[in-house]
């Protein structure tokens, strides 16, 4: 977080600083598997996913939450989020196809827009929309959070 935000800085409209994950390896796979617990064959087994017809394995849908929680926890401070929820859209590859000869690796690109700022309990709030896609705009998940502001 670069400045402190207060309910007078932040208008609706605003847009949260934009976010861009460092690219996902099999690394950040493996690892958040056994973090989470979430072993299931579809995070890891080229054998088993090609069974189904995917051309390969997927990013659990957690990890590209938590991908967006960094985003948030950027802007705001972690101690101020009162709420954090999102709706998944779309399955996110260790790989995106940019074109049909171009591979690279995926990045999350994550967004948002205040919507809305209110008094709640006497604490000064705002909600934000947000967004996480691919760099081809392919979105992974919509939603939103509530953060407290001095």
């Amino acid at each position: 977080m670069t400045k402190t935000l207060t309910y007078e800085s932040i208008s609706v409209g605003d847009a949260m600083p934009t976010f861009i994950s460092d690219p996902i390896t099999r690394t950040h796979l493996v690892r958040y598997a056994g973090a989470s617990g979430d072993f299931n064959p579809l995070h890891h087994d080229e054998t088993f996913v090609k069974l189904f017809g995917m051309p390969r394995v997927i990013s659990h849908g957690m990890f590209v939450m938590g991908i967006v929680g960094q985003a948030i926890t950027d802007w705001i401070d972690d101690k101020n989020l009162r709420k954090f929820g999102v709706r998944f859209s779309g399955m996110t590859e260790p790989m995106d196809m940019d074109d049909q000869n171009s591979k690279e690796r995926a990045t999350i690109v994550v967004t948002g827009t205040v919507v809305e700022k209110y008094e709640i309990d006497g604490e000064k709030v705002m909600r934000c929309e947000i967004n996480a896609a691919d760099k081809q705009g392919s979105v992974k998940l919509t939603g939103s959070f509530v953060a407290a502001l001095s």
